[in-house]
């Protein structure tokens, strides 16, 4: 079962601290609206309170018909595009990209983060770097609302969320029209094929092309 420390560089998120205490990132995600709003009231004058709870870099853009709802934190750098929502306890690090019509709930995109467009990224973690095509989606809540699992081969952990969505590692590539299934981890530098249907944990420096048809990158 791939651990926060194999998945992610910590030196890219002001979540650090706070991820590093958890052996499985999704552990972080029950305490993550709390955390955020300890970190906001600890922050440099050059991220304003715009709204109670809101907090935003100066060297941030935000489009003027995007939605933050508290708690939230955007970095420097990072732009938020036209009709984005993001509806809380969402921590979005430097020279991120939230686009059109892409929604963020309780979730911490890392430094370098693209959701650019039609995404919806709800109770996940995105490493560096990594990108959702057009169109990918997390799934965070089972079709029975059971709590979720996290499968990796033939072993199984119970993580007691009814709400998870994905855990992708550094520099992973989504394409376009895939949705992640409740519980899905991407190891780093993997590539997941256009409308892919992912679930379970997907090994590091793969390409995902079918359940039935994940290789390793040479």
């Amino acid at each position: 079962m791939l651990t926060t420390e194999e998945l992610f560089d910590l030196g890219h998120t002001l979540a650090a601290e706070y991820l590093s205490a958890y052996t499985h990132p999704w552990e972080a995600l029950k305490g993550l609206k709390e955390f955020i709003l300890r970190l906001g009231r600890t922050l440099p004058e050059i991220y304003a309170e715009i709204s109670p709870g809101v907090w935003v870099h100066g060297e941030a853009k935000i489009a003027p018909t995007a939605y933050l709802g508290a708690p939230c934190i955007i970095g420097a750098g990072t732009e938020v595009r036209h009709g984005a929502f993001i509806r809380g306890s969402a921590l979005v690090g430097e020279g991120c990209v939230v686009g059109n019509s892409a929604e963020i709930k309780n979730a911490v995109l890392f430094d370098g983060v693209q959701t650019p467009h039609y995404n919806y990224v709800g109770d996940s973690i995105l490493g560096y770097k990594s990108h959702m095509g057009a169109g990918a989606v997390t799934s965070n809540v089972k079709s029975d609302k059971s709590p979720v699992v996290v499968r990796d081969g033939e072993e199984r952990t119970e993580t007691g969320l009814k709400k998870l969505g994905a855990m992708l590692g550094d520099f992973v590539e989504v394409g376009c029209n895939s949705v992640l299934n409740p519980g899905t981890v991407v190891g780093r530098n993997t590539n997941i094929y256009p409308l892919s249907c992912v679930r379970g944990t997907i090994p590091p420096d793969s390409i995902y092309k079918a359940a039935d048809n994940i290789v390793r990158k040479i």
